[in-house]
């Protein structure tokens, strides 16, 4: 559905601002709850359907399918809606539950800064390695390991980030731009700080350290801003309290379930404190570096030689520091930790601050005769976070290796490796995103390319490393693409026999059939991400190797050798500049669209939906977790409406919803679960969650969410690319998925469906007759009926109940 970001309109039922206090619920005569054990003559039993939309969000009136809806409880940001014909306690006026809306999208997309988000996307991607750790019970300090493994990471992102912006600000404008005449001659903005023609100082800032302190606010100023994006958003998401309860027993259940899992207030803030910290300090050894140099020669100022040295033992100091906060576990799942550390948090980011101060101005002290000449040290600063980051990624995945063999699920995706596949590809992402952004700068000082030295050679190769992995890709598609016609093929012949004695149609056996195809691709993820992994480490050491052995760019090392050799070095590098050229302005084409426009924001905001999902357990910058705000509100709702009125509650969840539906279920007591019916459609919740983040939603933790709540029961389509069964089977209870539904309703025209009906795939499922029959049979189940009078069994459903 189109996302849309809702302002409420009409009459707004609930103005006490507490979750759950709406006047809906409560009698017409009195506010006192009802009883739930009221004699069978009595009023009927209040039924809800709380529906919790996906992915792209909605409206709360095309949910309801109402224009006239009222706010039941909420804010702007997220609230819970019913039609304004349902405001009063029981049934709907068509003897259905009354249904309520929780919409939730304005928590991915909402104003302008939205946009500002696009920066955070490595930080995103990490963030989800931490979350794709194999299932491994009685493994704490593997688990623990794993985790610091992943933090590690994502802090190395972190300096990668800022050391690219030094290496635009300090190293190609303050100190090879500005100090080069000919090249601050082209930009008038730049002459204040220039040499003169003959290379002598000019001005006061004409100094190479003044140069690099003053160009060192813009890497400060990144850091600022991140800083202010993750205390924002920290304030406004993270600062949600669950329901204090008390924790269970330690299960093979889910870690959804802890009391404390989503509200990770505390270790935000440490990581923020720790990653803000060696931001400035990477600023601060940007600046120091060269005037530490200079200061070490034979014959150099004994002063400004032992101040270096002091400041580099201090520098090393706080970065050890910020490294140990960063091992450091701080969160607590099984309670709520509401400690800051408020001294830590505080004082860390500061210190770092006045060394970075102290640094600007030991480099910015007069030393006659120092010049600007060649490049910075900026090809050791980024060969060793790159040999850094690929030697954590080499342990994260022996770790998780280990963790996969100890217990093993066949389910699981790349077995067991997805969280290193993933950390490696934020990688890859962060270093293309460094080395796009350096070239570009480049190439706009210096035109020719006859006047600077350029960035560091590590980027350049990093960017010739980019065809390649585009061709290994291609070669990919195009076996999948083989694939899918194979399969295509097979379901034309099950879709004739699935409508025997309908006159055939070639045209729409073949769509359906396509469909139902190209839906199976989502199942291949997993080999197209390993294709990408492993393309990109290879080339990647190759990249390192080359930079580190060479010193060359890829077309200079490749000269004097074998022709193919030299053609192929020179293609690559001209082709991956291009490429990260053209990467680099659809990346701020595409930021500046979505700071300006709302559905460009929406569009984003569906990449938020998917990644955001889970706390910020690795990395601080990340998009905040809208789930820490979403799955309070209805794990509040769902508890004081069922203790209020007694009433039966079916929790209804579409796609993303479906995955937000079972992680309140989780948050839930013992004995509110059990008065909680769960209808899932379109659920990614085992055919993605399942298999990339099968600790928290592998078979275990589906079955005990099977076991814990009233009773489940799952819809899905063929033709569906997102949702799909959740093989979860108890001979005790009756079975979760239902059999496919059909889709298309109809196969031709027929009296229900005199036009040809849609195929309508991941959208829509509550059009399909099964959706209220399934509905009412869970609504049933909720309250069994006397033992003479038999209830209609819960099965898998006849074709009829298919739409048929």
């Amino acid at each position: 559905m189109e996302r849309a970001q809702h302002r409420p309109t009409g009459r707004q039922t609930d103005r006490l601002g507490e979750p759950g206090t709406d006047r809906a619920d409560r009698g017409a005569d009195s506010g006192a709850a009802p009883d739930p054990d009221r004699p069978a003559g009595g009023p009927p039993e209040p039924e809800l359907e709380l529906l919790v939309h996906g992915v792209g969000g909605t409206t709360p009136e095309k949910m309801l399918g109402d224009p006239r809806t009222v706010r039941v409880t909420g804010d702007d940001t997220a609230a819970v809606f019913r039609r304004a014909a349902d405001a009063g306690p029981g049934k709907g006026p068509r003897g259905e539950p009354v249904q309520e809306a929780y919409v939730w999208c304005n928590l991915t997309s909402g104003d302008s800064s939205r946009a500002l988000w696009l920066l955070l996307l490595p930080f995103m991607v990490v963030n989800l390695a931490h979350w794709m750790r194999p299932a491994a019970a009685g493994r704490p300090r593997v688990i623990r390991l794993y985790g610091l493994l992943v933090r590690l990471t994502a802090l190395t992102l972190t300096i990668l980030l800022v050391a690219a912006a030094c290496e635009v600000a300090l190293d190609l404008v303050a100190w090879q731009c500005a100090g080069v005449h000919d090249c601050a001659r082209r930009h008038p903005w730049l002459t204040f700080s220039a040499v003169t023609a003959s290379g002598v100082d000019g001005g006061w800032w004409s100094l190479p350290g003044r140069r690099l302190g003053l160009a060192a606010l813009v890497p400060t100023a990144l850091t600022v801003l991140l800083w202010y994006l993750s205390r924002r958003t920290w304030s406004a998401y993270e600062s949600h309290r669950p329901m204090s309860r008390e924790p269970e027993p330690e299960t093979d259940g889910s870690a959804l379930a802890r009391p404390g899992f989503w509200y990770g207030r505390r270790l935000v803030a440490r990581l923020r404190a720790a990653h803000t910290a060696a931001a400035l300090l990477t600023v601060a050894a940007a600046v120091a570096t060269p005037a530490a140099r200079y200061d070490h020669r034979p014959g150099g100022p004994a002063a400004l030689n032992v101040l270096s040295w002091l400041l580099t033992a201090a520098l090393l100091a706080s970065a050890a520091a910020a490294v140990g906060v960063v091992c450091r576990r701080g969160r607590s799942e099984n309670l709520l930790d509401q400690r800051l550390d408020r001294h830590l948090v505080r004082r860390l980011p500061l210190g770092a601050l006045g060394l970075l101060l102290l640094t600007a101005l030991y480099a910015g002290w007069s030393r006659p005769g120092w010049h600007s000449t060649g490049r910075l040290p900026g090809d050791p600063t980024f060969g060793t976070l790159m040999l850094a980051q690929g030697l954590l990624v080499i342990a994260l995945a022996v770790v998780a290796r280990y963790l996969h063999r100890r217990d093993p699920d066949r389910r699981a995706g790349m077995r067991g490796l997805c969280g290193p596949a993933v950390a490696l590809l934020a990688c890859a992402l962060g270093g293309v995103m460094s080395g796009g952004v350096a070239q570009r700068v480049a190439g706009w000082l210096d035109g020719a390319h006859t006047l600077l030295t350029g960035p560091p050679v590590l980027l350049t190769w990093q960017a010739a490393t980019i065809p390649p992995v585009l061709a290994a890709l291609l070669l990919l598609a195009a076996r999948l693409g083989l694939g899918t016609a194979r399969i295509a093929r097979a379901e034309r012949a099950r879709v004739r026999h699935e409508h025997p004695g309908e006159p055939e149609d070639p045209g729409r056996t073949r769509a359906i059939a396509h469909v139902r195809a190209m839906a199976t691709l989502t199942d291949r993820a997993p080999l197209a991400v390993a294709v990408l992994t492993v393309t990109t480490l290879l080339l990647g050491a190759v990249a390192l190797a080359g930079a580190m052995a060479t010193g060359k760019t890829p077309d200079g090392a490749a000269r004097r050798t074998y022709d193919v050799l030299q053609a192929t070095a020179e293609t690559s590098q001209a082709l991956g500049s291009w490429l990260v050229g053209f990467g680099f302005l659809l990346f701020v084409t595409w930021g500046r669209r979505a700071y300006k426009d709302a559905s460009a924001r929406r569009t984003i905001g569906i990449l938020w939906d998917v990644g955001t999902f889970w706390p910020r357990a690795a990395h601080p910058f990340a998009p905040p977790c809208y789930a820490e705000r979403a799955v309070p509100d209805l794990t509040w709702r769902m508890a004081t409406w069922t203790e209020r009125t007694g009433g039966r509650l079916v929790l209804s969840g579409h796609s993303q919803g479906s995955v937000l539906a079972a992680a309140a279920a989780w948050q839930l007591t013992p004995s509110t679960r059990k008065r909680i019916a769960l209808l899932t459609y379109g659920s990614p919740l085992e055919r993605l969650y399942g298999r990339w983040f099968p600790a928290h939603f592998g078979p275990p933790a589906l079955a005990s969410l099977h076991r814990d709540v009233a009773c489940w029961r799952n819809l899905y389509r063929r033709t569906d690319p997102i949702g799909g069964p959740v093989h979860v089977s108890d001979d005790t209870t009756p079975e979760v998925d239902h059999t496919p539904l059909r889709d298309p309703l109809a196969y031709g025209r027929t009296p229900a469906h005199p036009l040809p009906a849609p195929i309508l795939g991941h959208s829509d499922y509550q059009a399909d007759p099964v959706f209220a029959q399934e509905r009412a049979r869970l609504l049933r189940r909720l309250r069994p009926e006397p033992a003479e009078q038999h209830p209609e069994p819960v099965g898998p459903g006849t074709r009829a109940a298919e739409g048929g």
